[in-house]
């Protein structure tokens, strides 16, 4: 099998094996994290616009919930399938602990493609998918989000569905049961850019510690979708040039730079990067041998692969995607001296300030803008100052395998306090 389809959760598997390696993790504590608490599958039918009814498969993973409630996205592709919802409910794990947020970690989706429905059959089938989940998620059980195919809307129906199921005294209590909501229904200032504008503050952290000015750098960003678009924008106003853009129909390159503002209204009026008149088009495998400074993945898993990571001329490859470097691939980045800033940090910001919109609903508070993005700093910035401590202690050239010890030693600190019960 070649390592763009190697099994996800087995790329999970070792890295947390590595962590735990060098943290000293206890057999008894590695055996424990390394397989999810629950794993729920749910087939639910659904009314078609045609009158016809359709089954369809749902999965909530419940990675680990030590230090707090679930807490992880709802993806809705084809390509949903138990070993990746597993995989991305452990990072989600690794993530809350890494930025010390009260939050466990949970994954699901369902396998259909989104875009083949209306939007009556989209509605139909996440309030079909909530009520089958019932009492598997809850505002302070396990509490979804937005991820890949899903949006702020998905979670509206979500905490309609979910409110509307519990008894009529609680439903003003229970919006915190999804975050990434519209802001009219409950949702934060800054939750939309929110991953994106993680990715811009962990990457000024490494071009401070490295000695590096942002301001005049190159990019190259794989998927221009909200990640990947948030991201291309706020780099342009540090300064930074957008030299490439692939997305899952095309890819465009600029030797001048794109301007992202441009580009981001293209995408959300004709669903791609491709035919965008201002810059050129290049072959997608091309993308990864521009010569720029940061190379961002930002799109699916396993795409920085055996085959293409020897031509990548990023000094740092920035993981915005979840998993999106192989096994192969990060040992021949490694070899070649190229930085890699790990997912489970760069990506932490959807989840940080999901726990802002959290905690915003508890109190029936709404936070400005400023404060989300003050608080967020200090978060990732705290994360991304105990992963170079540790670097620095344990004298290891892998930051991922340092963030990995910064959040398995919180972990296994609070297992030695609580023990396991009975």
């Amino acid at each position: 099998m070649s390592d763009e389809h190697a099994s996800l959760f087995a790329t999970a598997t070792a890295q947390f094996n590595r962590g735990a390696d060098l943290v000293g993790l206890s057999d008894d504590l590695r055996c424990i994290m390394s397989q999810p608490k629950n794993e729920i599958i749910v087939n639910f039918p659904v009314l078609m616009d045609d009158g016809t009814y359709r089954v369809f498969r749902g999965y909530r993973i419940q990675h680990n919930n030590l230090l707090g409630p679930f807490k992880g996205g709802m993806r809705f592709s084809p390509l949903v399938n138990l070993d990746e919802v597993k995989a991305l409910a452990s990072w989600m794990t690794w993530k809350s602990a890494l930025c010390d947020i009260p939050f466990g970690g949970a994954k699901g989706g369902i396998t259909f493609n989104p875009w083949d429905h209306s939007p009556g059959e989209l509605e139909r089938i996440v309030r079909r998918f909530t009520h089958s989940l019932s009492t598997n998620i809850g505002p302070d059980h396990d509490i979804p989000a937005p991820d890949m195919g899903s949006n702020a809307q998905s979670m509206v129906w979500m905490m309609d569905t979910y409110a509307n199921s519990t008894g009529a005294s609680e439903r003003q209590n229970v919006k915190r049961i999804v975050t990434g909501k519209t802001l009219e229904t409950g949702g934060s200032p800054g939750r939309e850019k929110a991953t994106g504008q993680g990715v811009v503050f962990c990457l000024q952290h490494w071009a401070d510690e490295v000695g590096f000015d942002l301001s005049s750098a190159t990019v190259a960003i794989q998927g221009w979708g909200n990640v990947g678009s948030a991201t291309g924008r706020i780099l342009q106003v540090h300064g930074a040039k957008v030299l490439a853009v692939s997305d899952h129909a095309g890819a465009i390159g600029d030797s001048e730079g794109i301007d992202a503002f441009e580009l981001t209204d293209w995408v959300q009026e004709h669903g791609s990067v491709k035919g965008y008149p201002k810059a050129d088009a290049i072959d997608p495998a091309d993308l990864w041998s521009t010569d720029v400074d940061i190379l961002i993945p930002a799109a699916l898993e396993n795409q920085v692969t055996s085959e293409n990571a020897g031509s990548i001329k990023a000094q740092v490859v920035v993981e915005a995607a979840n998993g999106p470097t192989t096994l192969e691939a990060e040992t021949i980045l490694t070899e070649r001296g190229i930085d890699i800033l790990p997912d489970i940090l760069v990506n932490a910001g959807g989840v940080v300030v999901s726990y802002f919109e959290w905690l915003q609903n508890r109190s029936a508070q709404r936070w400005d803008i400023d404060d989300v993005d003050f608080k967020l700093r200090e978060i990732l910035w705290s994360a991304s100052d105990a992963v170079v401590a540790v670097r620095q202690e344990l004298g290891i050239a892998s930051r991922r395998d340092a963030a990995y010890a910064v959040a398995l030693r919180r972990l296994e600190q609070v297992y030695q306090q609580r023990g396991i019960f009975p």
